[in-house]
């Protein structure tokens, strides 16, 4: 057989993915307009959520958020950003880019928090959930967006469920680690006090494995921004739009804007997301004692 006959052969797997996506097609198309309908419902709601508050109550409210979690000097940032952003006139952009954030990292970790709670108790499922989760991390971004067309046409819709499948993985894989590596003893404390297997992981493990569990949330939602902003040559909308219009007028300017408006909402997410990694944040009195102690002493 020749090296040319061999590669046409090989050509039977794409041709399966096709006849799956064609089945699908033309057997389940209930079901996938149940979940567009849904899908659309729920980024619905959160946009319309977001746009109920005014440009300047949404920028102090986070800043607020801000200061209790970070610092002073990020709720600083968080309002120079914000206030960038709305005189770049991005703020509606920068408010359908963050519903689609919110949508799909939402329904990551509905689905990736329970899968690795299921994977670490169960040796068999992370048998056979890791191959998938290796799949789904290392197949380029650009693949997801042609069966999620295919699927469910243009827009919003397609758009969060390729940044869902992009963006999972990580939630379930630390969410498996964190848990598998509470120490034994723990368990063991845990169990001689009579708790049951419920309670053994909320009250014992899940705490005990809060720090490493967030962090899975933080690489979702990061995973997440990032995705969102491809999705927007599946007609995703958004901030993506800008950098996509700036590409394609060859508009420095423009997609230069719309990246900084992608930044800055960036550094908001993980800096927020990041602070509940930590087992234990200062409070907002701890922190002023910390600043003016300097002061007290000399």
């Amino acid at each position: 057989m020749t090296l040319f006959a061999a590669a046409h052969q090989a050509g039977w797997l794409g041709e399966s993915v096709d006849g799956i996506v064609v089945w699908l097609l033309a057997n389940a198309q209930g079901a996938f307009d149940l979940i567009k309908i849904s899908v659309l419902a729920l980024v619905s709601f959160t946009e319309m959520l977001l746009e109920w508050f005014p440009a300047w109550l949404l920028a102090w409210s986070v800043a607020a958020i801000g200061l209790w979690r970070v610092s002073g000097a990020f709720a600083l940032f968080v309002l120079l950003g914000l206030n960038l952003v709305l005189s770049l006139q991005l703020w509606n952009e920068m408010i359908a880019t963050l519903a689609l954030v919110i949508t799909a990292s939402l329904l990551a970790l509905v689905i990736g928090l329970p899968l690795g709670i299921l994977s670490a108790r169960h040796r068999s499922i992370w048998r056979l959930v890791r191959p998938c989760l290796d799949l789904m991390q290392t197949m380029p971004a650009f693949v997801y967006l042609i069966p999620a067309v295919m699927l469910f046409s243009t827009g919003a819709v397609p758009s969060i469920l390729a940044t869902l499948i992009f963006s999972m993985p990580p939630v379930v894989r630390l969410t498996q680690l964190g848990l598998s590596q509470v120490p034994a003893d723990l368990i063991e404390a845990g169990r001689s006090f009579g708790c049951s297997e419920h309670q053994l992981l909320w009250k014992v493990q899940m705490p005990s494995a809060l720090p490493t569990v967030m962090t899975g949330v933080n690489q979702t939602i990061m995973l997440s921004l990032s995705m969102v902003v491809i999705a927007s040559m599946i007609g995703g909308g958004g901030l993506g739009d800008v950098v996509l219009r700036g590409i394609q007028q060859l508009d420095v300017g423009l997609g230069f804007e719309g990246g900084i408006a992608v930044v800055i909402l960036a550094v908001i997410l993980d800096r927020l997301s990041q602070s509940f990694t930590a087992r234990e944040s200062p409070t907002l009195h701890q922190r002023w004692r910390l600043w003016v102690s300097p002061w007290r002493s000399s």
